[in-house]
């Protein structure tokens, strides 16, 4: 029999006795262990002697723990090491994770509380007993956690299962009998139950519970509550603070496995594929073998780290891009623990975590810093979020696409102001959406900038569930439980009216096909207004919408040699056509659309250029059986979107090298060059380093680009090519309506292909399965490794906090005007050859070949220090117009590589700051671009405004996040960047408050009050202790 089901046995009818009046733990507690191990029994002399036939005697918790514990101990060896590591129970320990079984609502009331009494009684027996073990630390942690019992334990109520017995409890919002509830919006109601569901008036209190149910009330007031989600998110750089941090705690003094999830974990492999190969039908296996040959390092690292760390799953590379796969397999909805169900939710590191949402689960991207925090079982602080109602109406009319839609409601929601709110989606237009398309929404929600844009489950939902294999019986469950709870919306039913903080409304109706872009993917432009819009963007200065191409150049005519043909590139000629991204490939309407377009076109006779890099990466494995099953994947092929990968390619930067003769034509003749991708990302340098036009659109459109070859066209007025005949093809004779679509979706896209493809995605592929991994709680850092580096933010820790910390006579590293993204401040896409980070590699043995990119040597510290600022479109005030990585050294008046100037600043001891306009560090959500700052030195960065994620990153590192006051800038306040800065902070953190007015000083004089944007007082606790991570390591030092 399994260990930890005995002890929680055991302890479960050890309470029961205690319930009976004794207040100790019964033989009939033991006896259930003792049938399996009589090791347990000679160990646990404690245990007295009975009968079947007399009366059963008692001994105390203090007596029975310490036998446990020691037996256990002695066990503990053998059994880890026989069972797989893939989600466990919670804890670090078997004996931990059964003892915090108890906290259970599972339990009454009556056997929880003397329970608990009990084991507290029984904790210093049971130091003594098993002091050196770390098993006796583990539990200890456990107790000493233990809040009081839950007060809404009286809401527990037995969900009935229509075919007989019960699905199991859950704690019923119906049974508040509080009003309040049916105007909540379903997203702040979800957030209720998990308060409810984890108050212990320790970490969660019932005070938490009443700020939530005030919502209308509180939200406008950013009243700060906890959450604990159900399941988290994460990437390799957190797997290596992991790693860190047991070498951390071991050092001093503690237990490496107190460093252990302690809710699920999923990590799925997406971001190291490249599109070394493309156009080839061998690009899939040639991608791979370049994909393991340069990650072989840190795969082999995340094999060790699905072994040494329990309650985690290690999706290996190939399988498909992590928001796809949640989506149609990893997604609960409803989670069943134990009897106990509750919501799916989750955090992740990644900001496309949102697309969850469309399935109606609660999902966002947090930081990674927080992230890992949060699986450490720390509730994560947040604001209580004001909500936008989003009402949808009307039907989307036919060849109208669900990019065309989110592209429509990225802009109406950046303009109307989302940062740091919920969005809610309702109305009639609701049941006019697939769930694929509500994705595809949700998915974009960093874009428009909404914590999360939420779609409540809905029997569209359902169908989903079924449709992608999930079992009836799940299904049933679902339904069921969110129905009872208040958590289900029906169309078929009349509407309550849920209050919102404001609120939107769109006819999908008017919605109209259109692409983003050349730059930001909230810059709408519809498609019947692309060509003019483009001569405007040539025509404008530099910036967003501007690339400040003279008029006598923009006519230039870039001729070439392409494998002895004659070729020529001209301003906004397509260079890369990609179909990638989580965003659209998800979505079976649109790949099905995109594949219908190239058979049109093919059948036509049209053919895209050869020197056009395109290419085909879906989400999963599903969606390669749908394309061949419909017949359209021969199409595809044909016009060179070969599958080249399972992940996320282009849309991250990984689109690997364009032809050389396509490069050097670009380079030489100032080309602007234009890629075009079905993502939902599109900031100048992320793409391409030769793309500075960059367009996001649906599948279809992607493919319809690469037969134009330009975005330089009307495509009602003109011409997509020449058929074999001679006649002129438009778009809209290869353009598929809607009811074709579905009727090819309808025989294509089957409920085997989700179980067929999911059965499998944990086994690996050849590749992965035949790589070595090292074993062991402890990761044996290899110092030569260029992919895998012991990080520096432990070495130098002390149990003592740091205290609080203003900056002193700080000079500021960079200047910076608005929308600085973290593709700008983050490492991400090719390593320049010329960068610090090239320079690093290459003293090393590296070759320029083997360089790979940023996002795949994230684990390594010194790479991704050198790589923080090197975009090479980054624009720093201190050039005086010129773009690139650099900047001034004021001391000595040099220019030098950004990371080069502050390793001088660090070696002279100064501290730097940044600052910056609005939007600093919006996009995706990169841990990498606050690590990377303060591994250069930077202490404070003062901006107009910070994005959610990246001020939250920021905190977490202990960098210090303020907010000029409104109307002022560095500008405004005639600061050059060439002061030295002061920022006087209080130094008692007492006296620190979220949100208080700091005074800065400079030197030349000027003196000028910005916002502190510690948001919480948990922030200012955190920075008291030198970062998030920080301060969970001392926690658990201290238990």
């Amino acid at each position: 029999m399994h260990l930890p089901s005995l002890l929680r046995g055991a302890l479960v009818a050890g309470g029961a006795s205690v319930a009976a009046g004794s207040g100790n733990f019964g033989v009939r507690s033991f006896s259930a262990v003792a049938a399996a191990s009589p090791s347990f029994c000679r160990s646990a002399s404690v245990v007295r002697s009975h009968s079947p036939y007399t009366r059963p005697s008692f001994c105390s918790a203090s007596q029975f723990i310490p036998a446990a514990a020691a037996w256990f101990a002695s066990s503990r060896a053998a059994v880890s090491v026989t069972q797989p590591r893939t989600y466990r129970p919670s804890g670090s320990s078997y004996f931990g994770a059964g003892l915090q079984k108890l906290r259970s609502p599972s339990l009454s009331v009556s056997n929880k509380s003397s329970v608990i009494s009990s084991l507290r009684l029984g904790r210093q027996s049971f130091l003594q007993a098993a002091s050196l073990t770390p098993l006796a630390q583990e539990t200890s942690r456990n107790l000493s956690t233990m809040g009081k019992e839950n007060p809404f334990e009286n809401l527990l109520t037995t969900l009935p299962n229509p075919d007989g017995g019960s699905f199991g409890k859950y704690y019923s919002l119906p049974k508040l009998n509080d009003p309040r509830i049916d105007k909540l919006p379903y997203s702040i109601r979800i957030l209720l139950e998990a308060a409810i569901r984890n108050c212990d008036e320790f970490q969660v209190r019932k005070a938490d519970v009443e700020k939530i149910l005030d919502w209308e009330n509180t939200a406008p007031q950013q009243v700060e509550i906890p959450f604990k989600p159900a399941r988290d998110f994460t990437g390799v750089p957190a797997i290596v603070d992991l790693a860190a941090m047991r070498d951390a705690i071991k050092r001093l003094g503690g237990d490496p496995n107190k460093i252990n999830p302690l809710v699920p974990v999923d990590l799925v492999i997406d971001h190291s594929v490249q599109v070394d190969v493309a156009r080839s039908p061998n690009a899939l296996e040639s991608n791979m073998q370049h994909e393991f040959h340069r990650n072989k390092e840190r795969f082999a690292f995340l094999k060790w780290g699905a072994t040494a760390f329990h309650n985690m799953l290690v999706v290996p590379p190939g399988s498909g891009i992590v928001h796809q796969v949640n989506l149609e397999y990893l997604a609960r909805v409803v989670f069943n623990s134990n009897g106990i169900l509750y919501p799916d939710s989750l955090v992740g590191t990644d900001s496309h975590t949102t697309m969850i949402d469309g399935l109606g689960v609660a999902g966002w991207g947090v930081g990674g810093i927080e992230a890992e925090a949060a699986l450490l079982g720390q509730p994560m602080s947040m604001v209580l979020p004001q909500v936008v109602g989003f009402e949808l109406t009307g039907k989307l009319r036919t060849g109208v696409t669900a990019t065309d839609l989110v592209l429509t409601v990225t802009q109406m929601l950046r303009k109307h102001g989302v940062v740091g709110k919920f969005v809610e989606f309702y109305g009639k237009g609701m049941q006019e959406l697939s769930l694929a398309d509500r994705a595809t929404i949700a998915n974009m929600s960093p874009e428009y900038g909404a914590t999360m844009g939420f779609f409540p489950v809905d029997h569209v939902s359902l169908d989903y569930l079924r449709m992608t294999g999930r079992d009836e019986e799940k299904v049933k469950l679902v339904e069921s439980y969110l129905r009872a709870n208040k958590l289900f919306i029906d169309y078929d039913e009349p509407q309550s009216d849920n209050v919102y903080s404001s609120f939107l409304r769109l006819d999908l109706d008017s919605v109209e096909p259109c692409v983003s872009g050349p730059k930001r993917p909230h810059d709408r432009v519809p498609l019947r207004e692309m060509k003019d819009d483009w001569h405007s963007c040539l025509n404008n200065k530099v910036g967003f919408k501007g690339f400040g191409i003279p008029k006598e150049h923009q006519d230039t005519v870039a001729k070439f040699d392409f494998y002895g043909e004659p070729a020529e590139l001209r301003h906004g000629d397509v260079v890369i056509a990609a179909i990638t991204s989580c965003t659209n490939t998800s979505n079976p309407t649109v790949m099905l659309g995109a594949g219908l377009v190239a058979k049109k076109a093919t059948e036509l006779g049209l053919k895209v250029k050869p020197w056009v890099k395109t290419s085909l990466a879906p989400g999963s494995g599903v969606v390669t059986k749908y394309l061949q099953k419909s017949g359209l994947t021969k199409y595809l092929d044909q016009q060179g979107f070969n599958l080249v990968g399972y992940g996320c390619t282009t849309c991250i930067g990984n689109s690997g090298e364009l032809h050389e003769s396509v490069g050097s034509t670009i380079t030489e003749n100032d080309v602007v060059a234009a890629a075009v991708l079905s993502g939902n990302r599109n900031f100048e340098g992320r793409v391409h380093p030769l793309t500075r036009a960059n367009y996001l659109a649906s599948p279809p459109l992607v493919v319809a680009y690469a037969f134009a070859g330009t975005v330089d066209i009307d495509f009602e007025k003109e011409p997509i090519g020449i058929s074999e005949t001679g006649k002129e093809v438009f778009l809209r004779d290869i353009w598929p309506t809607s009811e074709e679509i579905a009727i090819i979706a309808g025989t294509s896209v089957l409920p085997e292909m989700f179980k067929s493809t999911y059965e499998t995605i944990t086994k690996g592929n050849k590749m992965w399965n035949e790589l070595s991994a090292p074993a062991g709680a402890l990761y044996s850092w290899d110092p030569e490794s260029t992919y895998v580096h012991e990080p520096p933010f432990f070495k130098t820790m002390t149990r003592k906090p740091p205290g609080v910390h203003g900056v002193k006579d700080a000079h500021v590293l960079l200047n910076f005007g608005d929308s600085i993204t973290t593709d700008h401040i983050s490492p991400a896409g090719n390593i320049n050859k010329d960068s610090p980070a090239a320079k690093y590699l290459m003293e090393r043995g590296v070759d320029r070949r083997d360089f790979n990119s940023y996002g795949s040597r994230r684990g390594n510290d010194e790479v991704m220090a050198r790589g923080t600022f090197a975009n090479i479109r980054i624009v720093n005030k201190f050039l005086k117009g010129e773009v690139g990585p650099k900047t001034i050294h004021i001391p000595s008046g040099e220019k030098l590589y950004i990371y080069d100037a502050a390793k001088r600043y660090q070696e002279e001891g100064k501290d730097l700051i940044i600052l910056a306009g609005a939007e600093y560090g919006s996009g995706s959500s990169r841990d990498w671009a606050a690590k990377g700052p303060y591994l250069q030195g930077v202490k404070a960065v003062i901006a107009k405004s910070f994005e959610r994620i990246h001020r939250s990153n920021l905190v977490g590192m202990g960098i210090i996040p303020l907010c000029f006051k409104p109307g002022q800038d560095a500008d405004s306040l005639g600061l050059t960047g060439y002061e030295k800065f002061s920022i006087n902070l209080p130094s008692d953190i007492k006296e620190i408050n979220p949100g208080q007015d700091i005074s800065v000083t400079t030197d030349s004089g000027k003196q000028f009050t910005c916002t502190l944007r510690f948001d919480t007082q948990v922030e200012i606790t955190y920075f008291e202790h030198g970062g998030i991570l920080h301060y969970v390591l001392r926690q658990l030092l201290e238990l």
